[in-house]
């Protein structure tokens, strides 16, 4: 009779112990840290972490990665210039007196726009030639006209109706002559002598449509006419001119583009369009001047800025992506790049490095077109990147 229950109890045991190990069979496996960690690791590895006060400090400047045409590039410096298709420099013809301004360096203004009011006593005995060589033309007129009509007449010899013509033909002369003097000054020639018929005051105003470059002029200044007062011209598009060594200038062609970077837009790059190449060697210096024609994006451009411009020399080759050379830095025995992944961490990226090409680098492999690399600040991103595996090694 006690051996039954002991049985069940028995029997029990191993049903809940088997029980037991069925469901532990069931449970799915617990997840191996090591695959996320690795991949944890690896991105932690080519992440450059930088904090705010250090970022400012970088300065630090990025570019769109572009494919262009292959080929041997070449570096030129030069300096922009102002379009001389678009420019011209305002200056008054004769001494003139300042009496009023109306515009100030940097206005711009509308071809014809009056740029200042003066007063110049010639202008005054001009407009009074001019009265007078009308009034001679007219009598000298007159006397022809009745001379004619007395020899007609037989009363007078025809020598006196020549020389009626000659006094005439003079006259015409003189008041052609006064009329051209007062074009100058971009007047109209009075019409009669009534009041302000010798008016000493005239405008200057602007030929072209633009921007004033320039002004030397204040009011009570007596102008001269050998100096400018307004350096007016359009600066939507600026000239670039470099100069090649003779070598180099005859393998540039005209219309080719060029990559242009300037030393105060940093990390901003523009592009331009080689118009004319120099038919002639500079003596002194045994180059040949490249004019660029450059598109003023943004009104940044002024005119006087040093800039470097790349360009394409001989035979264009097939298309290829090409960075700054300051982008390209060193990092574990690899070339690398840094790529930005928000405003604090930079992606390091290895690349296949290419040909040296004046300035630029081309990339093999690891980059596509369009994506963002870091250029200026490259250098200190790789350094905080060794930094940063140091003080991990240290641990």
């Amino acid at each position: 009779m006690t051996v039954k229950p002991i049985i069940i109890l028995a029997a029990c045991t191993v049903v809940f112990g088997c029980g037991r190990r069925a469901d532990d069979a069931l449970k799915p496996a617990a997840a191996t840290p090591s695959a996320a960690a690795a991949d944890a690791h690896m991105e932690e590895a080519n992440t450059v972490e930088v904090d705010e006060g250090m970022l400012r400090d970088l300065r630090i400047t990025t570019r769109t990665v572009e494919s262009r045409a292959g080929g041997e590039l070449g570096t030129l410096q030069g300096e922009l210039a102002v379009d001389q298709r678009s420019y011209a420099e305002v200056g008054t013809p004769v001494a003139a007196r300042i009496t009023r301004l109306l515009v100030n360096a940097g206005d711009s203004v509308r071809g014809g726009q009056t740029l200042a009011e003066l007063t110049s006593p010639e202008l005054a005995r001009e407009r009074a030639e001019f009265l007078s060589a009308s009034a001679r033309l007219k009598l000298a007129e007159a006397s022809l006209e009745r001379k004619r009509g007395l020899a007609a007449e037989q009363i007078v010899p025809l020598r006196e109706v020549q020389e009626a013509e000659s006094a005439a033909g003079e006259a015409r002369a003189a008041l052609r002559a006064s009329r051209a003097a007062l074009a100058a000054f971009d007047v109209e020639p009075p019409g009669d002598d009534g009041e302000g018929a010798t008016s000493s005051a005239f405008v200057l105003r602007s030929p072209v449509g633009g921007s004033v470059i320039e002004r030397s002029a204040v009011v009570g200044q007596m102008l001269d006419p050998a100096a400018p007062a307004f350096r007016i011209g359009n600066l939507s598009t600026l000239w670039l001119t470099v100069h090649a060594f003779e070598r180099d200038a005859v393998r540039i062609q005209q219309g080719v583009g060029a990559r242009l970077s300037f030393p105060a837009l940093p990390g901003q790059d523009f592009e331009g369009t080689v118009t004319m190449v120099g038919r002639q060697v500079e003596r002194e210096s045994r180059t040949v001047p490249v004019r660029i024609d450059v598109k003023n994006s943004g009104n940044l451009l002024r005119p006087g800025m040093s800039a470097t411009a790349t360009l394409p020399m001989g035979a264009a080759g097939a298309s290829i992506l090409s960075v700054p050379v300051a982008s390209v830095q060193r990092v574990r025995n690899e070339w690398c790049v840094f790529l930005p992944k928000d405003a604090n961490h930079f992606e390091i990226r290895r690349i296949g490095r290419g040909r040296d090409l004046g300035g630029e680098v081309e990339v093999l492999s690891g980059l596509r077109a369009g994506e963002s690399i870091v250029v200026d600040g490259a250098f200190l991103l790789k350094a905080q990147a060794e930094k940063g595996e140091a003080d991990h090694d240290a641990h």
